[in-house]
């Protein structure tokens, strides 16, 4: 267990590794990792300690983590408290002093496993009951969890990127009108929508095309999320296409949200090994034959050969030839698997969001010409 104070418990869900040398905070409050335990490869996890300011959500969505060594005293200006304790507030479980590489070639050549972790002061340990809540768990596949971690209710949303010294600042110009549909969207994407002209407006998964045209968007955003695809699209992807037949509004979508709009264009999704979860993912545009470093955190892909006629693929990863892109060929729709507001991460991919807010000035231009 990691040093420090502990919750008390078990935690039970699928295990998956992440390779980032930086971001462990952002990483366990990022909604795409619902349902999942997250084995560090990088051995200095927790040394820069914790803020409030790195938390893309307000709570952890991860389940629980897996470090090579117990976390030192923080060592940053920015921290305000230390990472077990971070944990126990936060109500999850975190295990140090496991060699997280051998773990990791554990899952890359067999796949995620299902796994139970836990924690008891006293030591009192039922390793046969925790084998059978791991055997228990249904794993990923089929599961829905967008509608466990979206938000209730609709709001607006205007906080800019971070920047030295102001640190975050809010959005006072008008800008382009967003819908954003929060499947588990991050903050640093709303932050990143607004840092580029967005006036944004979220809804939760479930909204209808109705909900969206309510707000007269002259975009539509699709944010990150956990779980299948192929689950959340039963409601999710009736709604993109009717936005698609309606309206030639410009599309964007991110990670989950690429993979609605490849279901609703078509396409079909499937269940990878082990994923692609880090930091210093290659991802190669096909346009331009330009090398993005990315973040990346998924455990489904798009079949880029159920690509239907008219959908272009834009982007592939450099590991292993998936998808990370698609685009229509006649209209400014299009979506990425990787993770352009990844912040601490690369920031190679950040033109999307100007290349969206463009698309939306575009069609502006286009409807005052007429």
């Amino acid at each position: 267990m990691l040093a420090g104070h502990a919750r008390t418990g078990v935690a039970v869900a699928e295990l998956c590794f992440n390779t980032a040398m930086t971001g462990y905070q952002e990483i366990m409050t990022d909604p795409s990792y619902a349902g999942q335990i997250v084995t560090f490869t990088f051995p200095h996890v927790g040394n820069v300690g914790v803020n409030s300011e790195d938390d893309e959500t307000a709570d952890p969505f991860a389940a629980g983590m897996v470090v090579k060594w117990d976390p030192t005293e923080p060592s940053n200006w920015r921290a305000t408290g230390d990472l077990p304790d971070w944990l126990s507030r936060r109500g999850r479980i975190g295990v140090g002093g496991v060699d997280t590489r051998r773990l990791t070639r554990a899952i890359r050549l067999q796949g995620a496993p299902h796994v139970a972790i836990a924690h008891d002061p006293d030591g009192h340990f039922d390793l046969d009951a925790l084998r059978a809540k791991a055997r228990a768990f249904p794993g990923l596949k089929g599961m829905d969890l967008a509608r466990d971690v979206t938000c209730a209710q609709s709001y607006r949303w205007d906080e800019m990127r971070w920047a030295w010294p102001a640190g975050y600042v809010r959005r006072e110009r008008p800008g382009r009108r967003v819908v954003a549909i929060d499947y588990g969207a991050k903050r640093n994407i709303l932050r990143c929508l607004a840092s580029a002209g967005c006036d944004v407006t979220v809804l939760p998964a479930t909204a209808t095309a109705e909900d969206v045209f309510a707000h007269d968007p002259e975009g539509l955003f699709l944010s990150n999320g956990p779980g299948d695809p192929a689950a959340t699209g039963e409601y999710a992807v009736p709604m993109i296409r009717e936005v698609l037949e309606r309206s030639d509004m410009p599309i964007f979508g991110i990670c989950l949200g690429h993979q609605m709009l490849a279901l609703a264009v078509g396409a079909r999704t499937i269940k990878m090994n082990h994923g692609h979860h880090g930091a210093n993912h290659p991802v190669k545009e096909l346009a331009t034959g330009k090398v993005e470093i990315t973040s990346m955190n998924h455990g489904f892909t798009v079949d880029s050969q159920t690509l239907p006629p008219g959908v272009i693929e834009t982007h592939v990863s450099l590991f292993d030839g998936s998808n990370c892109g698609i685009a229509l060929a006649d209209r400014p729709v299009f979506s990425v698997q990787h993770h352009p507001e990844a912040s601490p991460g690369p920031q190679d991919s950040f033109y999307l969001f100007e290349r969206f807010v463009g698309s939306m000035r575009d069609g502006a231009r286009r409807e005052s010409q007429d």
